[in-house]
């Protein structure tokens, strides 16, 4: 065999094989699979530097999902036709690999690891981000790289009250969550999480169960490694010297538990630069060309002051208690023409997000491997450096942006109304004002602020809140809504967003190999009573429920369903009815191959006239109906009105008027906007249309010739009972 050292491994994952092909592509990877699972078939590499980066107190690890649209028979959309840069959702599958896989690496370690998982066929049914995060995992695991994998991945969908592992797309339609775990062979490592307002105990079960599927996949891959694997290299220990570390911390701890006893970042920051100014006066000389050691040394002092607080002392850096929240602020309506906007404030956290609604016209559309083509709910997330204080020039969303907002989307889809209940394209946008810890978070509950404030009718409002932890071997202990240093320096960041009734999504990123099922219990439930705290006693006081009206700068929208037929009608030849329509009434129209006509006009009135010209197109016109038209043509004998685009009729000179009409010009002439009735539609669809009988029927005139028998007005109403069809 050409190939002497293929193997192929084979198992079953929800009832479908999941076969991994080693030995045959990209061998010159320090570790490569090609890994299919039913009809998904991604190429897994992993690949480390000989050589560490200089200059970097971070371990450089990089991790990409590349989606190749020929896996699902596609041509790229671009001018170019190739693939681009990253789509969102590649971005989102690249930060669901790195997540659980990161932690296992060893932290001191700085040769550059570069991770890729390349897409090359599709099947629906079998999730490209999973198989893609088992085969990077598979890669690792047989490479030389130092790891402490393997880990497994799964998805568990919860359908009719039962859990299910890898759902089809069939049953991901129907499903009340999608919770994407990764597990260590005894902890769970990562959960990413969107969920139909389930309960904790509902979500808890739910990652469980996922968890024990992947503990046997676990097994299956080391038996893998075992067979196949490399011997792992040893690399360079980046850690700074323990005796200069020791030094440092002796002559700086005590200003340091003093710099960061504050609730304010700003406080804490203007008292550590001195500590870093004299650190390196006594110390540079002592260690030369050791400058960048010592910050570290400086950092790694201000992770032991702040974990030892939390573990012996109960003791947070802002003076909180372990489940208290930083003080919190809502408000709306901060921005004047913008269609909604909401403001959270926790602590030094603050976050503004703006609502705009716009026709269906205005959906993304989407150019992916999954069968999703649009999308009508938009989130973006905007992470600006003077947020922190810093100056950094803006240059586009970063992944961590594209996360973020995808996070707040997902936490929020679940509320948000149906095309049928609101025909509106809905975008938010998260600004990032002030940033210590949360932002996420933030946005979720700034964000179901701002919709309410525009009227959009959510079907319940949403909060988020994350929950921290510190562990120490057996021991550990969470708490609450974590600002900056927590997070940087404790092990966890989960953060969990949901409504009264349950959760909507749940992010978790560690820095420790994993969780034990008592942290994620705990996590659950403290979060949970931290939600209800913000939604009863912060957002809700400051707007209880949606607003009954849209802002009266929001495009109004009307829908109508016409005949299939029809569409061509309304349209007309080269679009000219439509554009008519639309310029007369100045609005636009979107037209939908179902025959689902939307209309968008900031003007009401203008939208209820567009409306009823397509209605009238689209629905032939009855006798006995009255519309307003326009005086097209004049005749000796009477004037043609256009009811609609397209629909013309007859007023003869009899019918102009509720006297004797000598001349048409007398009572029109072409411009004139009229009102009309239909008297008679003959054999061949032409409209006679009477002005006369309008006038009688709406404004209660009385023909000359019948002063003297009928009153000036109808008894049962000026209008006669009828109200004119308003085009």
């Amino acid at each position: 065999m050409f190939f002497k050292d293929f193997k192929k491994f084979e198992t079953e994952i929800a009832g479908r094989p999941f076969v991994v092909e080693v030995g045959k592509m990209a061998q010159l990877s320090g570790g490569s699979c090609l890994v299919r699972y039913g009809e998904t078939n991604i190429l897994c590499t992993a690949t480390m530097a000989p050589k560490p980066r200089d200059g970097v107190d971070f371990f450089p690890l990089s991790v990409d999902f590349e989606e190749k649209l020929y896996s699902v028979g596609k041509i790229p959309g671009s001018f170019q036709r190739r693939e681009g840069r990253a789509s969102e959702k590649a971005v989102l599958a690249s930060r669901v690999i790195d997540r659980p896989i990161r932690p296992l690496f060893p932290k001191d370690m700085r040769n550059d690891v570069s991770v890729v998982a390349t897409v090359m066929s599709v099947d629906q049914d079998c999730s490209p981000e999973i198989t893609a995060m088992l085969g990077v995992s598979i890669a690792l695991s047989i490479s030389e790289i130092p790891w402490r994998g393997p880990i497994s991945g799964v998805s568990v969908g919860l359908i009719d009250g039962e859990f299910v592992i890898n759902p089809t797309a069939a049953q991901r339609e129907v499903s009340r969550m999608a919770v994407t775990v990764a597990s260590t062979s005894d902890l769970v490592a990562m959960i990413e999480a969107g969920a139909k307002e389930v309960t904790n105990e509902e979500m808890y079960n739910g990652i469980m169960f996922a968890h024990k599927e992947n503990q046997r996949i676990v097994e299956f891959i080391k038996g893998i490694a075992a067979e196949v694997g490399k011997e792992k290299v040893d690399f360079p220990s980046n850690d700074p010297d323990p005796e200069m570390y020791e030094a440092i911390k002796e002559f700086s701890i005590d200003d340091i538990r003093v710099a960061l006893d504050t609730d304010d970042k700003r406080i804490r920051d203007e008292r550590l630069k001195p500590i870093y100014e004299a650190v390196h006066a006594k110390f540079d000389e002592i260690y030369p060309e050791m400058e960048f050691k010592i910050d570290e040394c400086l950092y790694k002092i201000q992770k032991y002051v702040v974990r030892r607080w939390l573990l012996d002392d109960g003791k947070r850096v802002d003076g909180r208690g372990i489940d208290e929240i930083r003080p919190l602020n809502a408000e709306i309506d901060l921005l004047d023409r913008v269609h909604g906007s909401g403001m959270f404030t926790r602590g030094q956290t603050q976050v503004l997000t703006v609502t705009t609604l716009g026709p269906m016209s205005d959906v993304q559309l989407l150019d992916g491997i999954d069968e999703e083509e649009n999308k009508r709910y938009i989130h973006h997330y905007n992470f600006p450096s003077f947020s922190v204080g810093e100056t950094k020039p803006s240059r586009g969303p970063g992944r961590r942006e594209i996360g973020h907002g995808a996070l707040a989307e997902r936490a929020l889809l679940p509320v948000i109304p149906t095309v049928e209940e609101f025909p509106y394209c809905i975008r938010l946008v998260s600004e990032v004002l002030s940033s210590n810890g949360s932002t996420s978070q933030g946005a979720i509950c700034g964000s179901t602020l701002s919709l309410m404030a525009a009227g959009v009718p959510i079907k319940a409002p949403v909060a988020g809140i994350s929950c921290g932890l510190i562990t120490e071997g057996d021991r550990f202990m969470t708490m609450v809504d974590i600002q900056g240093l927590e997070d940087f320096f404790g092990d966890m960041d989960f953060k969990v967003a949901g409504t009264h009734k349950g959760i909507t999504a749940i992010q978790m990123d560690l820095k420790v190999d994993g969780l034990t099922p008592a942290i994620i219990k705990e996590a659950l439930e403290k979060t949970y009573k931290a939600r209800i705290h913000i939604l009863d006693d912060i957002m809700l006081p400051v707007i209880p429920e949606p607003r009954k009206e849209l802002s009266k700068y929001a495009p109004k929208m009307l829908t109508t369903q016409i005949p299939v037929d029809k569409i061509s009608e309304v349209i007309g030849k080269q679009g000219k009815v439509i554009q008519k329509i639309c310029a007369e009434c100045n609005c636009k129209v979107d037209v939908e191959e179902d025959g689902t006509i939307y209309i968008c006009s900031v003007d009401i009135d203008n939208a209820n006239r567009a409306l009823m010209m397509i209605n009238t197109i689209a629905n032939d016109p009855e006798i006995g109906a009255i519309y307003n038209g326009v005086v097209t043509r004049i005749m000796d004998f009477g004037a043609f009105v256009e009811i609609a685009p397209g629909k013309e009729g007859l007023v003869h000179i009899s019918q102009l008027d509720v006297k004797r009409t000598d001349k048409v010009t007398d009572v029109v002439n072409v411009g004139d906007e009229v009102i009309v009735k239909v008297r008679e539609i003959d054999d061949q669809g032409r409209l006679n249309l009477s002005r006369r009988e309008a006038l009688i029927d709406v404004e209660g005139l009385v023909p000359e010739n019948d002063v003297s028998d009928a009153p000036r007005r109808p008894s049962h109403g000026r209008n006669g009972g009828h109200r004119p069809r308003r085009n």
